[in-house]
């Protein structure tokens, strides 16, 4: 028998004290008990190898060890738990669900769970990922200085069916969420399957792995390890699925409750309506969900202890350890949110502060009514809340809260502006729809809109260092003028339109302006007419270098969904003096598409068909990505796809077809062109580029 003394839950600074007195009980050992002090364990060595990986499994009960023994692990009777996708390059094959077409979703992009944040039975899935033509793009991924596939599409045999996932880096208890079907998962966000796909068994194994005693066996073996291999090792009672009934019922009522919390959430698959926007419409009582959820957690966990045949003693001991590890995990948890609030504009987060409720969340929904991305009857009891889901049905293209497939309105705007007193003028649309639904939006909801929506925008359509906001604010450096632009309304078309519709005419109104003022005006100028003047022709300047970056880049914008938020919106960093920090991220962005750095995405083979085409002829992954994998390659008898000895058509006669003289002059006045800045004109800033322009 050999004595262990533990002291890792006490204090860094109790440690010492806490070992001197065990020491000191030990040694005089009273007699009292076989333990003379809580800290104070003893065990045969030769037992730890019950356990796998015979870890000093010393502070726990031999009956608790002995369950490693007598009991059937995860992985047997069907059940398996498997290690997905890594990309190796997120940024190209990764989107948020929002931010892709929806008739490219189960096409091109497929749900993506990718781990995340600690998140009990339900988590949304919020991003996806090319699996085109079973992942042709991602399988095919080479990085420019390896001859190696880069990716890991592993296990794609499960890809799709429904289970369960978890984060993988998580400092929490382990409490699974369910996978729907149709998804991928990541190799951070490990799944396990069960024979058949069985919902009603699923469910009942998500309680079961969800319970105190289940982390407690995790614990025994691996720590806070939550790997695929440590689940794989976890002992389930085998009469565990006579009792899917009672189980199931818990878990689904677990994920019922955590995804009403999620309905107020605009950027989830979920969403039906914020919360607050009228006496009617008040949103989930979060107390009143947590205080139950709570309860189903109690009764999941007696289950569970009597399942595993665990005693009053150790169910006491693992309980206690419960809470001392659940007060750490709330510190912790407390600590990460301080520094994201300190931190909140220069970091990606996945805070759900944004989406909390209150005025900025009913402002942000406004706005989506006014574009026509969500369904106002909603709110009005013109059309009723759909039914919920079960919890594996397959992720909608749509959530609750949008407009249904073939519903939306046919004149819904895609171009909405910050200009009092004309008809597409964002704030009165806004205030329009507040009145609808009957809530009274702030006195200085303009200038709200043109200085604080947008920083908000972004961080609440920010998930998973992704930054795809969905409405697009392009204003002057003083923010006086905006033009608001919908991301699914876009089109080649669009910013022809903001200059002849919208911010051609607005210069002309006010350039007319500026000449009345002058005229009226007598040449002694008051100090009142003089910052008048000035604060006028200040903003005809603006409005002037505006209307010319507009001008400038019209010709050569080419939007695809695709590519991605930050693609799209990159050759537009100009437009965006208002806020830095999204400004300077999206020149980043366009410096690397002038560098080369981003040759799959659909705008660099239009602006650069001479550098772009050769590549495809050397790289079968970009040709793949730009559907010329048939004229540059071919697969040989062996199955191995090989580089064609000659092209079935030639590259100059690619480059020709692809080439635009009009673009490639408006990319050479792009790359010289001048940054807004406080209405002045700096000098020009040249982004490098390789490729002839």
């Amino acid at each position: 028998m050999t004595t262990f003394i533990r002291v890792l839950e006490a204090a860094v600074d109790e440690k010492r004290s806490q070992l001197k007195v065990a020491i000191e009980a030990l040694r005089q050992d009273r007699g009292a008990s076989n333990r003379p002090h809580p800290a104070v364990f003893e065990c045969q060595p030769a037992l730890f190898s019950d356990v796998p990986g015979s870890p000093f499994a010393y502070w726990v009960s031999e009956t608790v060890r002995k369950r490693f023994v007598q009991l059937d692990r995860f992985e047997a009777e069907g059940r398996t738990v498997k290690q997905g996708l890594a990309t190796a390059d997120d940024f190209r094959f990764v989107r948020a669900w929002w931010e892709v077409a929806a008739g490219s979703m189960n096409k091109r992009w497929f749900p993506f769970a990718k781990g995340g944040e600690f998140s009990p039975y339900y988590a949304d899935v919020f991003l996806c990922v090319n699996w085109e033509d079973d992942g042709a793009e991602i399988s095919t991924f080479f990085r420019p200085d390896s001859d190696r596939i880069a990716s890991r599409p592993q296990n794609i045999e499960f890809y799709f069916r429904p289970g369960l996932t978890w984060p993988i880096k998580n400092r929490f208890s382990f409490k699974p969420r369910t996978l729907p079907a149709g998804c991928a998962f990541a190799h951070v966000g490990p799944s396990a399957f069960v024979a058949g796909d069985d919902s009603e068994a699923l469910l009942a194994f998500q309680a079961l792995m969800s319970s105190s005693t289940f982390t407690a066996l995790i614990r025994v073996m691996a720590g806070w390890n939550f790997e695929v291999g440590v689940i794989q090792r976890t002992p389930v009672p085998t009469h565990a699925t006579t009792d899917t009934d009672g189980l199931a019922r818990l878990a689904r009522r677990a994920w019922s409750l955590k995804r009403s919390l999620d309905s107020i959430t605009e950027s989830s698959h979920a969403f039906v309506l914020p919360s607050g926007l009228n006496e009617r419409i008040t949103g989930p009582d979060r107390s009143a969900i947590e205080i139950e959820l709570a309860q189903v957690q109690r009764q999941i966990d007696d289950r569970a202890f009597e399942l595993y045949g665990i005693g009053p003693e150790d169910r006491t001991v693992i309980e206690s350890a419960n809470r001392t590890e659940a007060a750490g995990d709330t510190k912790a948890v407390e600590s990460a949110e301080s520094d994201e609030s300190d931190e909140a504009e220069e970091t990606d987060t996945d805070s759900e502060a944004p989406d909390a409720g209150g005025e900025a969340a009913v402002i942000s929904w406004l706005v989506g009514v006014a574009f026509g991305r969500f369904d106002l009857r909603l709110a009005t009891g013109e059309r009723a809340a759909p039914r919920e889901p079960e919890p594996f049905d397959p992720l909608p293209a749509l959530s609750p809260g949008m407009w249904p497939e073939g519903e939306a309105p046919k004149d819904a705007p895609g171009i909405l502006i910050d200009d009092e007193g004309h008809g597409a003028d964002l704030a009165a649309r806004v205030r329009e729809i507040a009145d609808r639904v009957h809530w009274t939006p702030p006195e200085n909801l303009r200038a709200w809109l043109a200085r604080e929506f947008f920083p908000l925008h972004i961080k609440r359509y920010s998930k998973s260092h992704r930054k795809a906001p969905i409405y697009w604010q392009l204003a002057t450096p003083s923010g006086r003028y905006s033009v608001w632009l919908y991301l699914h309304a876009m089109t080649r078309d669009t910013l022809f339109r903001v200059h002849h519709e919208y911010a051609g005419p607005k210069l002309q109104h006010e350039e007319q302006r500026l000449e009345s003022m002058r005229r009226e005006f007598s040449e002694n100028l008051s100090r009142t007419e003089r910052r008048q003047l000035e604060a006028q022709e200040a903003l005809v300047g603006e409005l002037r270098a505006f209307l010319e970056e507009v001008v400038r880049i019209a010709p050569l914008w080419k939007p695809n969904l695709d590519d991605g938020v930050v693609i799209n919106f990159a050759p537009l960093w100009r437009l965006v003096p208002h806020y830095m920090t999204w400004q300077r991220e999206l020149m980043t962005t366009w410096d690397a598409l002038c560098e080369g750095k981003h040759d799959w995405a659909h705008l660099a083979m239009h602006l650069w068909p001479e550098r772009v085409v050769p590549k495809c002829a050397q790289d079968r992954n970009l040709a793949i990505a730009h559907g010329l994998e048939e004229v540059f390659w071919v697969e040989n008898a062996k199955g191995r796809w090989v580089a064609r000895e000659t092209p079935t058509r030639s590259i100059a006669e690619l480059v020709r077809e692809r080439t635009s003289s009009a673009v490639k002059a408006v990319l050479e006045s792009l790359l010289n062109a001048p940054v807004m800045q406080g209405g002045r004109r700096p000098r020009a800033r040249r982004a490098r580029a390789t490729g002839n322009v």
